[in-house]
């Protein structure tokens, strides 16, 4: 029998990061899929990043993940979303070229060399004693491990359905992982379904381009990561179109054929990313839903119409792309289809993303009822390096929600769990003044190398930024005078001040106060200025997270009897039940609970601990 101290299950987003993390620290890791050619797929839409997305793309990276390299060797099209407000809410994006994304994330995981790839279907679980001890094979073959990382994505009893076409698999052309769903429901561990969709893919050379808006990709040469020296690849535009009310019409008639609303899907859709039937089912009242046209490649003619994801019948797709403007003579290349899978309900799990029932089974991504490639290689950094943890008696790989967007994503999951695919918003984070996407690695590189996640060059790369942040916090310490700063119009109070308080005044610059920094901006200097710039709000929010801290020392353990506490509702009593909190700050955050059910907590934590 084979032995590795981890096993991941699954070669998508989730399942090559978990892979990397767990060997980056130390773990000897197999990584077993159905296909070894189809690791790194972008099983949707061509594009990695955006709105809170991007934010995960770059603390992955800063903990030396895959994502956000393989994105700029791939990159066909960057986009800096809220480009206009402020720099804790704007979102890094980008179009990637989806066979060259792929051939970066097989090459990276390459350069890991604990990672072996096993091609073939986990079948089951090996459990020993309660705990998880491997994996079985479809062919029967029995493969030994310490800890083992469920990253399944939509292949977990899935079925694809289209009009009244019905089919089972998680991908077009692959699949489903039925044996292992079957598996986690005989073990009576909590699942339902969660659906999915995607839009029919376009022939590019059929679009009647110049009647479009064009969208171009940004001129300024920022990456998704800063070990990537460049953008390798020429830069292509995308373009918007809208859906009209012929559109509306072709789907509002075509409905009683759709499995999304005769009842055939039973599983809840994303909310933030709808499938056009249910948009104009919903907001019926709009003349017209945007489309973004979105190439998938520079060999490839192939086009992604984002916004359009649909379960309608082939009839009704064709139709419905004819009525849109630009696409009148467009050919469709794929219909589109709508996926309904089987997920765990993430309450299930603790922070390390470990099932509390069966010690040594981890599981992230779309089992865990997310959606997006970036929410499941954000979850397959965490369970991988986890997964590697508990395998070597290491300690685990904690980042919580006020310093990051991955702790509030697991602790989101966690605590709350999903009644939809659950999507990464800045909304979602209450110090998102801290957590922007362009300081990353100064908040979660040095846990990171704590945890052993890092690389020889990334640690190459996070001393010389070491050393370069030093050199210009010292330059921006340097006192200045008002009257020196006569020209930009500031008071003249008699004031003197360090340069990087200076930066948060209407009309002071760089150049005015730091002329030796001012000829190049690099992503180092423009974290710095915006730290300047920010430093008074994120001081107020530094009480906060104080307060949090505090309420983290209120233990109260998992074998808390919440029924048992007085002035709690049942709602109250079954949301903490299913949540299973550890501290104060936790039961805080459970939806639902009051600021006198907290009262009421903390006065029954005193008394236990008296």
């Amino acid at each position: 029998m084979s032995k590795f101290d981890v096993i991941v299950v699954g070669g998508g987003h989730a399942g090559v990061e978990a892979a990397a993390a767990g060997a980056r620290c130390g773990a000897r890791v197999a990584l077993v899929t159905f296909d070894a050619g189809n690791i790194g797929t972008m099983s949707c839409n061509p594009s990695i990043g955006g709105l809170g997305k991007g934010h995960l793309v770059r603390e992955v990276d800063a903990c030396d993940g895959i994502i956000a390299r393989a994105a700029d060797a791939a990159a066909i099209h960057y986009r800096m979303l809220n480009r206009s407000k402020g720099a804790a809410v704007r979102g890094p994006r980008v179009q990637a070229d989806r066979m060259r994304f792929a051939v970066a994330v097989r090459a990276l995981l390459k350069e890991h060399d604990r990672v072996s790839i096993l091609s073939g279907e986990a079948a089951s679980l090996l459990i020993e004693r309660g705990a998880t001890a491997g994996i079985v094979l479809a062919d029967g073959t029995a493969v030994a491990a310490r800890a083992v990382v469920l990253a399944t994505g939509t292949f977990l009893g899935a079925r694809m359905f289209r009009g009244g076409d019905r089919e089972v698999g998680g991908r077009l052309g692959e699949r489903a992982a039925t044996a292992m769903a079957d598996q986690l429901r005989a073990l009576g561990l909590p699942m339902a379904r969660l659906k999915t969709g995607t839009p029919p893919r376009l022939d590019g050379r059929t679009i009647d381009w110049a009647r479009l808006e064009p969208q171009p990709s940004d001129d300024e040469h920022w990456t998704m990561s800063p070990l990537s020296c460049s953008r390798p690849l020429p830069q292509l535009a995308c373009a918007i179109t809208r859906t009209t009310e012929r559109t509306h019409d072709i789907i509002r008639a075509a409905l009683g054929d759709s499995p999304l609303f005769g009842g055939a899907i039973e599983g809840a859709g994303p909310r933030y990313c709808p499938s056009i039937e249910d948009k104009v089912h919903r907001f019926g009242d709009r003349d017209g839903h945007q489309i973004f046209l979105e190439p998938e490649g520079l060999d490839d003619a192939t086009v992604y119409p984002n916004g359009i994801s649909t379960s309608l019948s082939a009839d009704a797709q064709t139709a419905l792309i004819a009525s849109v403007p630009g696409l009148e003579r467009t050919r469709i290349t794929a219909f589109g289809y709508a996926v309904e899978y089987d997920h765990l309900d993430p309450r299930s799990l603790d922070h390390r993303l470990e099932l509390a029932t069966l010690p040594g089974l981890f599981c992230a991504g779309q089992i865990n009822g997310t959606t997006g490639y970036e929410e499941a290689a954000a979850q397959g950094l965490v369970a991988g390096a986890n997964a590697a943890a508990s395998a070597l008696g290491l300690a685990p790989f904690l980042p919580d929600r006020a310093q990051s967007y991955l702790g509030v994503m697991v602790d989101d999951l966690v605590l709350q769990g999903v009644t939809e695919p659950y999507r990464m918003l800045t909304a979602r984070a209450e110090f998102r003044l801290r957590l922007r996407a362009d300081n990353g690695e100064t908040r979660l590189s040095p846990i990171a190398e704590e945890a052993g996640l890092l690389g020889e060059d990334r640690l190459r790369h996070l001393r010389s930024r070491e050393s370069e942040r030093a050199t210009i916090d010292q330059a921006l310490s340097h006192p200045i005078s008002a009257s020196a700063l006569a020209h930009t119009g500031v008071a003249q109070d008699g004031a003197r001040r360090a340069a990087r308080d200076w930066l948060r005044f209407p009309g002071v610059d760089l150049a005015d106060v730091a002329p030796d920094l001012a000829g190049v901006m690099t992503p180092v200097l423009a974290e710095a200025i915006d730290d300047a710039r920010y430093a008074p709000y994120v001081e107020r929010q530094e009480a906060e997270v104080a307060e949090l801290r505090a309420s983290e020392g209120v233990i109260l353990g998992g074998a808390v009897d919440f029924a048992a506490i007085p002035g709690l509702s049942i709602e109250m009593v079954e949301r903490l039940t299913a949540a299973r909190p550890n501290n104060l700050a936790e039961a805080g955050r459970v939806r639902g609970v009051t600021p006198a059910a907290m009262t009421a907590i903390l006065l029954h934590a005193s008394r236990r601990a008296a």
